[in-house]
């Protein structure tokens, strides 16, 4: 019989909900998008109502092991707060985050390792029967890297799936942390930390690498086994590189991450038993470096949410056990009808700019076709009007959409990562000077191929688009305002449209 199982994550970062019912993802989505306030850690009530349409439940699956997660943080002097007698609990944690919802949750709960939910949320919805998994996140309990063998035992029939089993090959301890150094350096340049890492990112294709070895002589202990000389938890002194050109700190940043995590992917491939990569946790989102996995990997799979929203998947799937099928990412809140491929199209010819809100809310951080703010990629006014209606920095580049079977002929993808369905690489372009607002200052740029069986009508935009205007590529970018969360309901939409005079189609 198969049972439905609810994945919390929920406390630190981003919290979330996932339901599945035996292999099938029935809902996953994110916190902050119900209740507007971005990254959310908290639970709120529109998204448990949500998930609570999907129920009831068997059985309740929590991202972390509450008590570890207390002992860290008594070890790294952040003390013992108020609630922490009820909070050392999976079951007084989940009476924390549900309140007056958890009396309806079932008897059965889980708690799971915090790196384990990471590695389950890659391993589980990839194809592979065997992999080596990579976690590299800011902190789990006290894991910041984990490195795991992961299988399915010998299946009883062909097409059958096994029982999942994980094997954990090496870790890396709290204080030493990849994602730790590069939110303290976001931090330094005057940026959100645990939100804006993505800007560093965009700033350092700005600047030069200039401080590489200012940056290690302070901070680097060993990049072999990734150990850092202090704890940056806290962060960095704002005075460190006092009068260095920040593009110049965000390039040597970008630098040292590439080459610490260069590190970890070596220890990988020496240790792991599988040439297939399933790559998790926050930093996994670091596109600038996941360019170069295919030096190290033959396949590569990174779930789209590898963050800790992402984990609520993750647990349930650990409870689970076994292969969930990972179909699309559109598992969010409905917003019903057919995808306005006619409306789009003609306010794209009309006005160059327009906002869909359409189907079911992506699950990740990117928009991928249905939360999203397109535009012709043609153009050098396209850049700066998006970034305008976003209240962006102008130095910032949009991704592309395009038809897969034309990315060859406008990207050169990186190696053994022939395509990007969930933006998750960056790409060098063939043709800068013709897509100036999808192309970063480098020539890079973050590519979404769109596949002929994709899931969304995005597909069927980019066809007709490209029969209207011989071009097959459209800019995407998450339809939201810097700050933000993205659009989630017509209602959101709506105001959107009203407050930044932009027609978002439904």
């Amino acid at each position: 019989m198969k049972k439905r199982i609810l994945g919390v994550s929920a406390g630190f970062h981003d919290a979330g909900l996932t339901v599945i019912h035996g292999d099938k993802i029935l809902f996953a989505g994110h916190s902050e998008r119900y209740s507007k306030k971005k990254h959310d850690k908290f639970l709120c009530r529109e998204i448990i109502d949500e998930a609570f349409k999907y129920g009831p439940f068997d059985s309740v699956a929590y991202y972390e092991v509450p008590w570890k997660k207390k002992l860290r943080e008594v070890y790294a002097g952040q003390g013992l707060n108020s609630d922490t007698s009820s909070t050392w609990t999976t079951r007084g944690s989940l009476k924390k985050h549900f309140g007056a919802y958890y009396p309806q949750l079932p008897k059965s709960v889980y708690s799971i390792d915090h790196h384990l939910s990471h590695a389950a949320s890659g391993f589980q919805t990839s194809r592979f029967q065997t992999a080596t998994v990579v976690v590299i996140d800011a902190i789990g309990e006290w894991d910041t890297i984990t490195i795991w063998d992961a299988r399915y035992k010998k299946r009883a029939m062909i097409g059958e799936w096994g029982e999942v089993q994980y094997k954990k090959l090496w870790s890396q301890k709290y204080p030493h942390s990849i994602g730790l150094y590069y939110s303290a350096m976001t931090g330094r340049l005057g940026l959100r930390p645990q939100d804006e890492e993505y800007i560093l990112m965009g700033m350092a294709g700005w600047g030069e690498n200039t401080v590489q070895k200012e940056i290690e002589d302070e901070f680097i202990s060993d990049y072999a086994d990734i150990k850092f000389k202090q704890n940056l938890h806290t962060g960095v002194d704002e005075n460190f590189l006092k009068g260095v050109d920040e593009m110049n700190i965000a390039a040597s940043t970008q630098a040292v991450v590439e080459k610490i995590i260069d590190e970890v992917m070596a220890r990988a491939k020496k240790i792991g038993k599988s040439n297939n990569l399933v790559y998790m946790g926050g930093v996994a989102l670091n596109c600038l470096y996941n360019r170069n996995l295919g030096k190290w990997w033959d396949k590569i799979w990174i779930m789209p949410n590898p963050g800790d929203c992402g984990s609520s998947l993750g647990a349930a799937a650990v409870v689970y056990g076994k292969h969930i099928r990972w179909e699309h990412p559109y598992l969010g809140t409905d917003i019903e009808g057919d995808y306005p491929v006619d409306e789009l199209l003609n306010e794209l010819a009309t006005n160059k700019i327009v906002g869909v809100a359409s189907g079911r809310a992506e699950f990740g951080p990117r928009a991928l076709g249905n939360r999203s703010l397109l535009a012709d990629p043609r153009g050098e006014e396209i850049k700066d009007q998006v970034n305008e209606i976003k209240r962006r920095q102008k130095f910032r580049p949009f991704a592309p959409m395009i038809m897969e079977e034309f990315v060859d002929q406008y990207f050169d993808m990186p190696k053994n990562l022939p395509t990007s369905p969930y933006m998750q690489v960056v790409a060098n372009c063939k043709f800068p000077k013709e897509f100036p607002a999808i192309v970063h200052v480098d020539g890079t740029s973050r590519v979404q191929t769109v596949p002929k069986d994709s899931k969304s009508g995005v597909r069927q935009l980019l066809e007709k688009w490209y029969t209207l205007t011989n071009c097959p590529i459209l800019l995407n970018t998450s339809l939201n305002i810097r700050g933000e969360p993205m659009v989630d309901t017509r209602e959101d939409a709506d105001r959107f449209e009203k407050e930044y005079k932009v027609k978002v189609c439904s």
